[in-house]
């Protein structure tokens, strides 16, 4: 970072990550093992979850959900049109076909009524929902709205550590919850992603599937009183932990609680110097009984695009997340222009989206900044 420019994002990491990583360099088990196994326990201990499955990325965990579950080739798979790519490529790549659900605007999430409404054009096998920027959605009523078994239904939670409805930690009870320990994620890693179960069956399904099928891994096979034979039960995928990783978010977990209460913090600082200003849309605020993640700060702006320019000119960078999935190409070509066409909140929400710098070493003097250089462009709009 050089003079008075903002970054998207910075990652954040524990000052106890370099030690970590070290042990286990010096261990000599780099890869699924001990330390896998241990950080699988701290985040289910730190989630409330009765199993946690460590894999390579939130994206492989949501496919290796969908392969779990055994569901027909070429089943009917609900999910919102507003993701991240990866997301649409998991059901892909797990032989299925999405199912585009429009988002309702005040919460950037489908509605029962946005679900009921996709779940009428085709029968459902499944369903994937999304906590959008961190807010948790209501996965039960979602998944009453689908005709579906609570069985049928995964939770992408990769924006989801550190939310909460009701009380209840997203990833506390679920069939399936998939988070992710990306770079720019509330608990980053640098890569990785875990599957969080109330189901041991179907998180013993997982685990297996992690590791092309196998149904021991290297650490089991080798560890003493081991043996080198193993069976392959079902057709799975390489998309393992290493140890390497996981040391890494051990480390990061203690530091979590932090990061979520200074993230909490930017949000105040940003509502109380943005809410009300004029030509501004702050989704996201019906939250009772909703503890937010606030993994975005995601507004809404006419002129999105230009106004990406003139914060880009002010040194200042944002992102926008998502742009629709029925909006690329390959999709469109897949799914047709009829299923594309069935999300026109998400097309036209799509088109304001834009997402402010917030991590937790985020200064108060440089969003000072993003907010002089946003309310000028806004003010500029007048």
């Amino acid at each position: 970072m050089t003079g008075s420019s903002v970054p998207f994002t910075v990652p954040s990491f524990a000052g106890e990550v370099p030690d970590a990583v070290v042990k286990v360099l010096d261990s000599g088990w780099v890869t699924t093992g001990p330390q896998t196994a241990g950080f699988e326990q701290d985040f289910a201990d730190y989630l409330g979850a009765a199993q946690v499955v460590a894999v390579a990325s939130c994206t492989a965990a949501l496919e290796l959900c969908l392969r779990a579950m055994e569901l027909p080739p070429g089943s009917a798979v609900l999910t919102p049109s507003l993701t991240f790519c990866g997301a649409i490529n998991a059901i892909l790549h797990a032989g299925h076909r999405p199912v585009l659900v429009d988002i309702d605007e005040d919460t950037l999430v489908p509605s029962p009524e946005t679900v009921a409404a996709a779940a009428a054009r085709v029968a459902p096998a499944a369903m994937i929902v999304q906590n959008q920027g961190g807010y948790p959605v209501d996965v039960a009523a979602l998944t009453e709205a689908a005709g579906l078994d609570r069985t049928r239904v995964i939770e992408d939670a990769a924006h989801g550590p550190g939310a909460a409805r009701d009380g209840a930690t997203v990833g506390s009870s679920s069939f399936a919850a998939c988070f992710s320990f990306y770079a720019t994620k509330n608990m980053p890693i640098g890569e990785g992603g875990a599957v969080a179960s109330s189901d041991q069956d179907f998180a013993d399904r997982v685990r297996a599937m992690r590791l092309h099928g196998m149904s021991k891994d290297s650490w089991k096979r080798y560890m003493p009183g081991g043996s080198w034979r193993y069976d392959v039960r079902s057709v799975g995928l390489k998309a393992n932990m290493t140890d390497i990783q996981a040391s890494i978010g051990r480390a990061q977990l203690s530091a979590l609680p932090e990061w979520q209460r200074r993230r909490g913090e930017l949000v105040a600082r940003y509502d109380a110097s943005l809410l009300g200003s004029p030509g501004l849309v702050v989704p996201q605020r019906d939250l009772e009984g909703i503890q937010h993640a606030w993994h975005l700060y995601q507004v809404r702006v006419q002129e999105r695009d230009a106004m990406i320019a003139e914060l880009e000119k002010a040194g200042v960078s944002t992102s926008v997340h998502f742009i629709p999935a029925n909006q690329m190409t390959a999709y469109r070509e897949i799914l047709g222009e009829d299923e594309c066409a069935a999300v026109p909140v998400t097309d036209r929400v799509g088109e304001e989206l834009l997402s402010l710098p917030l991590y937790p070493g985020l200064s108060d003097e440089l969003q000072d900044r993003v907010v002089g250089a946003f309310t000028e462009a806004l003010r500029a709009r007048g």
